[in-house]
């Protein structure tokens, strides 16, 4: 697979990750160990070096399967976790944590459970307003020279915020939310990247699953299932935007792909410093989504994804209103 400069301090990975979240977390129960570790060997067999991770997923159960799986790649593979929630006894989340002390705590607890001595990149998952990104930024810079991490990175972070981050410790790379559905980062944050040189790594490229086109209106999530809270997942706002899917359809027809292969390929041809990282559970989603680094659009099939989201637009809101404020701060 072709590789991608993430940053300019020298992380190279694949030109898509695999986000290793629904393994453990998020869409429903988890996926069956085995067959989860069996989906990683796979992914390495299939060229893929970006994997990504968090405490907070499962929690901490997704680091443990990571680091379980990946144990018998050490050095071919880049390995990425984050940092920035309190985690109480009964694994709920239950605020911000970024102080230093904290960032530390975590960073220790991570590298165990990924049978790590050194994260390759390791992120804020969220800004924390009550503590200056500075003494953040400070934190994991003295962290990359012990020898803990490699690489710094934020999650969701506002243009202002990444510049100060930058100017304390050298951000390598920014994971948003990016998709065909989903475009804020274009207005601010990704002017700032470019300027930067920091890499972009959209999480949710294929819109939490509903740009493969294989998600009915009306179809119903499970309990534990994270798009049940998400107004642009009530049965309303998909079947509003099932046309949306539709468009994708017919573009991805003429070019012989399928709608998830399209929008990935569309990530892919906006900028070299993207990598987006897909999440499956699935060894023929894996496969598919694969087939987008070697889809190559034409100006044409660019033009009517334009011009057709443009004209459609998308209906719902991407996150309730306590969520979205822990965005883009």
């Amino acid at each position: 697979m072709e590789k991608r400069q993430l940053g300019r301090q020298g992380l190279e990975v694949s030109a898509l990750g695999l986000g290793c979240m629904s393994m453990s977390h998020g869409y429903g129960p988890p996926g069956d160990k085995q067959q989860m570790i069996a989906l990683i060997h796979a992914a390495v067999a299939r060229g893929i070096t970006l994997f990504d991770t968090a405490e907070m997923y499962g929690p901490f159960t997704n680091e443990e399967l990571v680091g379980e799986a990946l144990a018998p790649y050490r050095g071919q593979v880049t390995i990425a976790t984050k940092f920035g929630f309190r985690i109480d006894a009964e694994g709920r989340q239950v605020g911000l944590d970024s102080r230093p002390q904290h960032i530390r705590e975590v960073a220790e607890a991570s590298l165990r459970r990924l049978r790590l001595d050194t994260i390759d990149l390791f992120y804020q998952h969220r800004v924390d307003p009550e503590v200056p990104i500075e003494e953040v930024a400070g934190a994991v810079r003295d962290l990359i020279a012990a020898g803990k991490v490699r690489y710094f990175g934020l999650s969701e972070a506002g243009a202002q915020t990444i510049r100060r981050a930058h100017a304390v410790q050298p951000v390598t790379a920014l994971q948003a939310e990016y998709s065909i559905w989903w475009r804020e980062p274009e207005s601010a944050v990704m002017p700032t990247l470019e300027e930067l040189g920091i890499g972009l790594v959209p999480y949710s490229p294929l819109g939490r699953g509903f740009l493969t086109g294989k998600m009915a209106g009306g179809a119903a999530f499970d309990a534990k299932d994270f798009r049940s809270q998400l107004p642009r997942f009530t049965p309303e706002a998909r079947a509003a935007n099932q046309a949306l899917v539709a468009l994708l359809e017919g573009i991805a027809a003429r070019a012989r792909a399928t709608p998830a292969q399209l929008a990935l390929a569309w990530l892919l041809a906006r900028k070299p410093w993207i990598v987006p990282i897909p999440g499956t559970t699935k060894l023929h989603r894996l496969e598919e989504n694969i087939g987008a680094a070697s889809l190559h659009l034409s100006a044409a099939d660019l033009h009517a994804i334009e011009s057709g989201v443009a004209a459609l637009g998308v209906h719902g809101d991407r996150y309730p209103e306590h969520l979205q404020r822990m965005v883009g701060r």
